[in-house]
């Protein structure tokens, strides 16, 4: 028998994000969720080296590449459409789970649980939260690099990126924010030299 799981999965490539704003470089889902997961992977052991955490490295980042992964089904809902009201949030999270099952369903029954757990994020709050934290941040990244191609279109979306990134109360991120962030606003020759 054959298993349409990880096929499935390879479709995120398709998946493209900020479908209503012009783009100077496209990003799609599988860019996005490689992205998230470095910045994951990154706060987990800034986490771990700096604040005295025990972060799973290895599963942070198994989570961030899983974490958009339902969107196979769903494709790329806008932010500004996805939480308009609760009532579409709550319409939102009900196709997510729906699509969840079904992905779920594509693998063999034995393989189901160890996948169900990564796809809804049963976790740790701490490891949920991080990864939360890293997808807001790849986006917030995303806008920097717009802005530096000259797009103002991503202005308003950084404001607000930004205002939700300084709402979490995380040294992880704040070391991020302080110590790395400030060199993506840089040329790569101005990368090379540093």
């Amino acid at each position: 028998m054959s298993f349409n799981f990880f096929p499935l999965v390879f479709r995120q490539k398709h998946i493209a994000r900020w479908g209503l704003m012009r783009n100077v470089t496209k990003e799609t889902l599988s860019e996005h969720s490689f992205e998230t997961a470095v910045i994951a992977h990154a706060l987990a052991v800034i986490g771990n080296t700096y604040f005295g955490k025990s972060y799973n490295t290895d599963r942070i980042v198994t989570l961030a590449l899983y974490h958009d992964a339902t969107e196979v089904f769903t494709g790329d809902l806008p932010t500004p459409i996805k939480y308009y009201n609760e009532g579409i949030r709550s319409a939102y999270a009900s196709i997510e789970e729906n699509a969840r099952g079904q992905l779920i369903s594509k693998l063999p029954p034995e393989m189901q649980e160890e996948y169900g757990s990564i796809l809804s994020m049963r976790e740790s709050d701490e490891l949920t939260r991080l990864c939360k934290i890293a997808d807001v941040l790849s986006a917030y990244i995303k806008c920097i690099e717009e802005e530096k191609s000259g797009n103002t279109e991503f202005k308003d979306a950084k404001l607000a990126t930004e205002k939700k990134l300084k709402s979490y109360n995380c040294p992880e991120l704040d070391y991020f924010t302080e110590h790395f962030l400030p060199s993506f606003e840089k040329s790569l020759d101005e990368l090379q030299k540093s």
